[in-house]
Formats: C-alpha cells, sequence, structure tokens
C-alpha cells in the first residue's frame, strides 16, 4: 500500500515522527512538505532532530493570506497526488496543509485519514476550526485522540470510520523526551534554573494580528514575577514589529528565536508554569504535569482543565496573572490521551481502506 503523508507545520512534524515510523514498517510512504513552515527552525531541524526521512517532495509554498497559500498547496499538491498515485492520504491537525492535503485528495477520490479528527474549539473565528470541521467532513478514517473527539463526531453525525486510537503525541513525547534529557543544553544556554522562570509562546492570529490583543498579553507578561522566556514565532516577531512593539529595556521578558524539539521539551518540562495560545502545548503541558495558562477564552481540549491543570485567561492581563498566581494543582493529572502506542494503531488500521 502506498501512502502519501501532508506535512507542513511544526506541530505536524512531531505527530508525523512516529506515524512515519509505523507507517514505512507496513507500507510504502510518500512524504510531501507543503512549505507552509519553512525558517530552519520550524521545519528542517524537526526533520533532523526527530528522525523523519527527508521529504520526498518540497512544495516550497511558503507564507501568505489563508486562500492564497491553501489555494497554492492545492494546486500543487494534485500535481503530486496525480503523478504519484498514492492509495490514502495521511494529513495532521488543523492548518492550511492539512485543509489542502484533504482537499486535494478528495476531489482525486483518494481515501483520507486524519491524525486528530474530531476537535473542536466551537470558536468559527479560528481558521484552524474551520480546517477541523471541513477535513473531518472529507476524511474517509478519522484518527480520534480522546472519547471528547469522538462525541464531538457523534454529534455531527459522523461515525463511519471513527477510531479512538489515542493521542499520537503521547508516542512522540515518549520515544523523545529521554533523548532530551541527554541532549539538550538550553537551560545551561539561557542561565535557567528549574521552576525558575515561565515559559510563553503566542501565535494564534487573533493573538498577533490584532494589536490590542498582541499588547495587552507583551504587558501581562511583563509583569510577572520571574523570568519570561518566549521563544517568538515568525508570524509573532513580524506582528510585533508592524505594530511597534517591543519589551520594555528591565523587562523580565526574554525574547529567543525558536527552538527545537528536545530543547522545547526541557523548556517546558522545566517552567514554573506555561503560557501559550498553542494547543499542542496545552496537550504537552498536561502531560508534563506542568501548569498552563491558555492565552485564550476556548480549548480544543477540554481534558486538560480538569483539577486547574490549565486556566482558560484570554488577553485579560488580570485574568492571566490570577491564574498564574493560582495555586498549583495537588492532583496529579489523569491520561485521558492513550497509551503511546497510536502510531502503530493508526498504521494498521489504514489496510482497511
Amino acid at each position: 500500500m502506498k501512502v502519501a503523508t501532508v506535512v507542513g507545520a511544526r506541530p505536524q512534524f512531531i505527530k508525523c515522527a512516529p506515524l512515519s515510523l509505523q507507517i514505512r514498517r507496513r507500507h510504502r510512504e510518500f512524504l510531501i512538505h507543503t512549505g507552509q513552515h519553512y525558517d530552519p527552525e520550524l521545519s528542517r531541524i524537526f526533520f533532523d532532530q526527530l528522525g523523519i526521512p527527508r521529504p520526498d517532495t518540497d512544495l516550497g509554498v511558503g507564507s501568505g493570506p489563508h486562500g492564497d497559500q491553501t489555494a497554492r498547496m492545492l494546486w500543487r499538491l494534485e500535481e503530486v497526488l496525480v503523478r504519484e498515485k498514492p492509495d490514502a492520504v495521511v494529513v495532521f491537525g488543523d492548518t492550511n496543509s492539512t485543509l489542502a492535503g484533504s482537499l486535494a485528495a478528495a476531489k482525486l477520490h483518494i481515501p483520507v485519514a486524519h491524525v486528530e479528527a474530531g476537535l473542536r474549539s466551537f470558536n468559527r473565528r479560528m481558521p484552524e476550526e474551520i480546517n477541523r470541521v471541513l477535513t473531518d467532513r472529507l476524511s474517509a478514517l478519522l484518527f480520534c485522540p480522546t472519547e471528547t473527539a469522538v462525541r464531538n463526531l457523534a454529534a455531527e453525525g459522523i461515525v463511519d470510520g471513527v477510531h479512538n486510537t489515542g493521542d499520537v503525541m503521547v508516542d512522540a513525547l515518549r520515544q523523545h523526551a529521554a533523548r532530551a534529557e541527554r541532549t539538550s543544553t538550553i537551560l545551561r544556554q539561557l542561565d535557567l534554573e528549574p521552576e525558575g522562570y515561565y515559559l510563553a509562546t503566542v501565535h494564534r492570529a487573533d493573538n498577533t494580528d490584532r494589536r490590542d490583543h498582541l499588547k495587552a498579553l507583551l504587558d501581562a507578561l511583563e509583569r510577572l514575577d520571574r523570568p519570561v522566556i518566549f521563544p517568538v514565532h515568525p508570524r509573532t516577531q513580524q506582528a510585533m514589529k508592524d505594530h511597534g512593539l517591543q519589551p520594555a529595556r528591565r523587562s523580565p521578558l526574554k525574547l529567543i528565536d525558536p527552538v527545537g524539539y528536545p530543547d522545547m521539551l526541557m523548556l517546558e518540562k522545566n517552567a514554573r508554569k506555561i503560557l501559550t495560545d498553542s494547543g499542542g502545548m496545552q496537550k504537552e503541558a498536561f502531560l508534563l504535569k506542568v501548569p498552563c495558562i491558555t492565552l485564550r477564552r476556548e480549548t480544543e481540549w477540554p481534558e486538560t482543565l480538569q483539577d486547574g491543570w490549565n486556566i482558560l485567561a484570554g488577553t485579560d492581563p488580570r485574568a492571566i496573572s490570577e491564574a498564574v498566581q493560582a495555586p498549583r494543582p495537588k492532583a496529579p493529572p489523569a491520561d485521558p490521551f492513550g497509551d503511546g502506542r497510536a502510531a502503530g494503531r493508526m498504521a494498521e488500521l489504514l489496510e482497511t481502506l
């Protein structure tokens, strides 16, 4: 069986690593990189560090407005799929690469398998939510990470091809955590002590495109009581420049370039708390048992909210401050995301297409 796997953004590279390994044990894989993330720290370094095979083709699409970017991906993906004639197409998550991959395959009558199917924030203002909903409608196999995702799909009338496989990011975390402990020197490089700092990331369009939101978030981070390590996404870096926003000279906010997966795991694991608008980081924080403050008003990962391990604070500086000051939850998080063997189940289920 020939499987075309479509990736384009950092979270997809992480999810792809364990699944690609399992696919190649059973099938022939043709790996397509759309080029949605093209910065070396968001793209090439992840292939190197995660042991992902080099892409068989790189579409080199780059950045741009949602419609333009998705259209260019769709056009180039269709050419590749017509030429390669795969038996199935695997897509991940909720990016424009996800939607373009599923659209291109569906129009060519190639079955689509969606990793992280069934996630819902119920906020249609988010482009990611539109991508999730449409991709699930186009998919023949829907690999759900949790029972909540299965129920979300059932509520929309989607029951055929739905499987609770567990979350492939658990596989990735277990696969790379020990290596990160051995190889990462990021704490020493930044002169950090465990739990002596906060870790923050911001990249969602609603937080970067709106000056008032981005300013409120930066103001909130600058008021915290210890250093804030802030790996700056290229979109956020450009938005800060466009909006004329920079940290004060004596700010606790320490801006750094994006880092690779092992370094990010170590920054997450050793942070006192994590502040983020990233869905993936909410979940990684939960799995690593680090309290998280989500810089949004909703989450596609409601499981992380249990016992106060994740608090939805939005962009309000007062709510963010209160969430940071909240006591650490006493109960360890339950484990709703599976046993770390999701990739093997997914690769096996592809044989049912």
